[in-house]
């Protein structure tokens, strides 16, 4: 899976064929998820406060 960007230790990755709706998918540690581009909805996984808190 292609590697979009790299931060804080967050992996933000893409696959240029993925099923609809569009998404992205957040690695941290051992949390994983999956985000829809549009709302920036969660749609699978979970991640850690400290996570978020470190993109905002």
């Amino acid at each position: 899976m292609p590697e979009i960007s790299r931060f804080y230790g967050i992996i933000i990755r893409m696959f240029f064929d993925d099923h609809n709706p569009p998404l992205f998918h957040v690695i941290y540690n051992e949390y994983r998820a999956e985000y829809e581009i549009k709302t920036l909805t969660p749609l699978v996984g979970s991640f850690t406060q400290t996570g978020t808190s470190a993109c905002y």
